[in-house]
């Protein structure tokens, strides 16, 4: 996804998974987060499954159900946990059958997982908690793998974004300058990740995968997946315009739209024996 400092777990008094309003703003246009956001690597999903023990899968904070599909569609049974009710209903229109709760404080009434998958969604998890509710609910050996874009627009563009989010939003991160690149910001996130999986004592060595592809966006295609970030889900509808319109003229001046190198990154650990 883009960088959005508003949406990227750092360390600070304020962790993400303590954020439970932006966490749970996605919600409020399920529909286009469903349509604009990314699907993840096809080589992604099979490596995920030929590491897991079985073909049961709990996917935490499945949102709409992206990930969930393409794991159904890979053979696995997939359960998801959603606290957000409006996006756990969306899934269900599409055929995921889904638990709304946080991760932390869902009920697995016993039952137990082939792996526990995460997209676009750990960093709402407190790291250390997450990975030993992941440890209760897996079978032995079972896999928990945390996955998530990292992507950049070019240059030009976010320049364009940075300032009017400046101007719209006098006290957002982005009066600071201009964000860091996205992979820096998600390898220290990863990092965070590999190391709560490490503090929670269940799991052998965490691993940390790649996947390297591109996207090209045109400017209506960019126009919709921005208001699914969350920087962008609390704003009104005026300063939702103002930022669309200034984002839009940058992307026009660039010849109406423009090719995204992308990696997905994943960070994946077994249970010990």
């Amino acid at each position: 996804m883009p960088t959005m400092p508003q949406e990227q777990p750092q360390p600070s008094v304020n962790p993400p998974h303590k954020a439970r309003q932006m966490a749970e703003s996605f919600g409020v246009d399920a529909e286009r987060y469903d349509r604009a956001r990314p699907g993840y690597p096809d080589d992604l999903v099979r490596r995920i499954v030929a590491a897991s023990p079985g073909p049961d899968v709990v996917d935490v904070g499945c949102g709409t159900g992206i990930e969930a599909r393409q794991f159904l569609a890979a053979g696995c049974t997939v359960l998801g946990v959603e606290p957000d009710p409006r996006m756990a209903e969306f899934a269900r229109t599409t055929g995921v059958e889904v638990e709304v709760a946080t991760f932390e404080e869902w009920d697995a009434a016993g039952r137990t997982f082939d792996a526990v998958v995460a997209g676009q969604s750990w960093h709402w998890v407190e790291p250390v908690a997450g990975a030993a509710k992941a440890a209760q609910v897996l079978r032995p050996g079972g896999l928990l793998a945390a996955f998530a874009h990292a992507y950049d627009a070019p240059a030009p563009i976010m320049e364009a974004f940075t300032a009017v989010m400046r101007r719209v939003v006098p006290d957002s991160p982005f009066s600071g300058g201009p964000p860091r690149p996205a992979q820096e910001i998600y390898q220290r996130m990863f990092d965070t990740f590999a190391e709560g999986i490490r503090q929670a004592g269940a799991f052998g060595e965490p691993e940390q995968w790649r996947f390297d592809w591109e996207r090209r966006y045109t400017r209506d295609e960019w126009l919709d997946l921005l208001p699914t970030t969350g920087g962008l889900t609390r704003l009104s509808p005026e300063q939702l315009a103002e930022v669309l319109e200034a984002v839009g003229a940058a992307i026009d001046a660039e010849g109406g739209g423009f090719i995204m190198p992308c990696t997905t990154m994943a960070v994946v650990a077994s249970v010990k024996p």
